[in-house]
């Protein structure tokens, strides 16, 4: 999509002010793949301009994440990136949440935010997984669990399994409202920055249906279950598991399409639902596969909330793919609804 996208732009000078295209990705991280989106666009921009034997326009490449990322490391491989590729390439990095305006108006081409947008306001995701289907949290601002439950002292995950089953859907409906409210936001902030025409490509968590599932998406329901043996063993709180909230939606499509629409600022050019059952098996295929997913995805989190439990962690979770001896686990995993979406999007 990012190359079709610029294919688009480098065809229609009307969006590329002065030769110069502008590029943003939001959410960089500072991991190995750190560059890979930005890296996608330029290369199709030489490609694209190598074609058609014109000279390429200049760029100027920005990296988003929250304030904690080791931009050290970042800088480091933007170093590499002007170094590396033939295009003129100016570099830079912009700390802050996508949450925020990060740029000034009419300033960029094209945004790129991967795996990132299922996570809500103060909290955002790190693309650091190996199997490039989980995130993982940045150094995170404090949480923002949906303001319905904080309000009425409702948990997200309840260790009764018939009050659990009552409360899920007010539960489900306080995540929808939050998320619907971030992702507005997030459109508006970038409809601002984006030049007339200007293009957006972006990837979450989310959903193959808008049916309501029984129970929580797969990962942070887990979570929950091996929370609930360190309660039941002492390790942690009762009142702090209550108070435990997974700050992450996955919407489904349809809910994605709504939202856009009804925000008005862009128009979809293209919407796509990657099924991840193939990194999925890889994902759940050993213990410490299991395990290490779990730590990439809440060990933020969960340190922030219950403190240094992560050794007692680790070991219940182990303990808690071992007893999967009937294969309802990996049973779950085939029943989960669980996709990734993918948007193209075009300033209105």
């Amino acid at each position: 999509m990012i190359e079709e996208v610029i294919t688009d732009l480098c065809s229609s000078t009307s969006t590329l002010l002065h030769g110069k295209i502008v590029i943003a990705d939001l959410g960089c991280s500072s991991g190995p793949n750190a560059l890979a989106l930005v890296s996608t666009a330029i290369n199709a921009i030489h490609n694209h301009c190598l074609q058609l034997q014109q000279p390429p326009p200049e760029i100027f490449v920005l990296l988003n994440d929250l304030p904690d990322t080791d931009f050290n490391t970042v800088v480091k491989s933007l170093v590499t990136l002007r170094q590396s590729k033939n295009p003129v390439v100016v570099t830079g990095v912009a700390p802050g949440s996508f949450y925020e305006r990060l740029f000034t108006s009419n300033s960029l081409h094209v945004v790129c935010a991967s795996n990132s947008l299922q996570w809500l306001s103060k909290v955002r995701a790190r693309r650091i997984d190996p199997i490039g289907l989980l995130a993982s949290l940045s150094k995170i601002l404090p949480l923002q669990a949906p303001e319905d439950l904080t309000r009425n002292r409702i948990p997200a995950f309840d260790i009764d399994e018939h009050a659990r089953r009552e409360m899920l859907p007010m539960v489900r409906e306080a995540y929808e409202k939050q998320f619907r409210k971030d992702f507005k936001l997030f459109l508006e902030l970038r409809a601002k920055e984006l030049v007339s025409g200007g293009r957006m490509v972006i990837s979450l968590v989310g959903t193959r249906s808008d049916v309501i599932a029984s129970k929580f998406s797969l990962f942070p329901g887990i979570v929950a279950q091996i929370l609930s043996v360190m309660v039941a063993e002492g390790v942690i709180d009762k009142a702090k598991f209550d108070s435990f909230y997974v700050p992450l939606h996955g919407p489904s499509i349809e809910e994605v399409r709504e939202i856009i629409k009804e925000e008005g600022s862009f128009f979809i050019k293209e919407m796509r639902v990657h099924d991840p059952t193939a990194e999925m098996n890889i994902a759940l295929s050993s213990p410490s596969k299991f395990v290490n997913n779990l730590i990439a995805l809440f060990e933020p989190i969960i340190v922030q909330h219950f403190g240094e439990v992560m050794d007692e962690f680790v070991r219940a979770a182990e303990l808690h793919w071992s007893l999967d001896v009937d294969g309802s686990l990996r049973e779950e995993r085939v029943r989960t609804s669980r996709a990734m979406l993918v948007v193209s999007l075009a300033k209105a």
